[in-house]
């Protein structure tokens, strides 16, 4: 009876978090062809310096242009081809979005994947240490070394691993270290300083059973929904890490779009990352829900 009212309860818990997706991945890409637009330098196009173009040329760039200047009616039109699985052209390369999407996400996935593993292996690592041997100086040097990382741009960061000839992966870790380390330290100890923790370490309890059955059911949900809120900065973080060190991946190519305000490009790419953002949110959200309400009490 508790799984059948869990799995209801779960399923419509669910179809509302789509629903709340659906809704937020529309308004974000209209939002996003509606800056573009209304961005200074929206018509310019380098393209039209070239001597060598005749005045037809030039109009014909002009006519490239003309359909995106109503922004509702675009994206009405992109919708639809959306719908078909045509998704545009870029102004920019000239290509088919949904081949540039293809052949660079897989470079993005592996890069910010990496990244994201090491941050998460480095920050508990050095969290769960500093919590289990209670060294006033290790600790400081956690508290240095994230404090270090955090002022530093990502920017800086990827041009040092250009200049140390280190894979972007390692930039995208050292970006999003600092934010694991320095939340999931302060949800360890103060898990740690609860009374029963004390007493069962009194009592000779092991420090591994005092791991695993009383700090990670109450350090668990959080961690959750932190893993969700580090995949939305490995991806942010991405942008120049890949811009820099010259990886062709979805980072790169949004820089190209945003430098050359490319509407159909720009607005893809708004969609893409706001729907991977949502999603690693909501699953947080979802299994967050599901533990909660397995730990509940039963009714008598």
């Amino acid at each position: 009876m508790r799984s059948t009212s869990l799995s209801k309860t779960l399923f419509w818990k669910i179809l509302r978090q789509l629903s709340s997706i659906a809704a937020l991945v529309l308004l974000g890409g209209l939002l996003s062809a509606t800056l573009v637009r209304l961005a200074p330098g929206f018509d310019a196009d380098e393209r039209q310096l070239d001597p060598s173009l005749n005045a037809e040329s030039v109009r014909a760039l002009h006519e490239a242009h003309a359909g995106e200047h109503n922004i509702l009616g675009f994206y009405i039109g992109y919708l639809r081809g959306a719908m078909h699985g045509d998704l545009g052209i870029s102004h920019a390369l000239g290509q088919p979005v949904q081949s540039l999407l293809r052949e660079r996400w897989p470079v993005t996935v592996r890069v910010a994947g990496i990244g994201l593993l090491l941050a998460w292996l480095m920050g508990m690592t050095l969290a769960l240490t500093a919590c289990l041997w209670r060294f006033p100086a290790y600790e400081v040097l956690g508290i240095m070394l994230s404090g270090a990382f955090l002022c530093i741009p990502a920017a800086v960061l990827a041009l040092l691993s250009v200049i140390l000839n280190a894979p972007g992966y390692l930039a995208i870790a050292l970006i999003v270290f600092p934010k694991i380390y320095r939340y999931s330290r302060n949800l360890l100890a103060k898990a740690y300083a609860l009374p029963h923790i004390t007493a069962a370490r009194a009592r000779g309890v092991g420090e591994i059973r005092i791991l695993a059955w009383h700090v990670v059911p109450l350090a668990g949900p959080q961690m959750i929904a932190l893993a969700g809120v580090t995949i939305s900065i490995a991806l942010g973080a991405s942008i120049p890490v890949e811009s820099l060190c010259g990886l062709p991946g979805i980072g790169q190519l949004a820089w190209q779009a945003a430098l050359s305000r490319d509407l159909p490009l720009l607005v893809n790419l708004t969609v893409l990352v706001t729907l991977v953002t949502l999603m690693a949110n909501s699953a947080a959200d979802v299994m967050n829900f599901a533990m909660n309400y397995s730990l509940k009490p039963r009714e008598v």
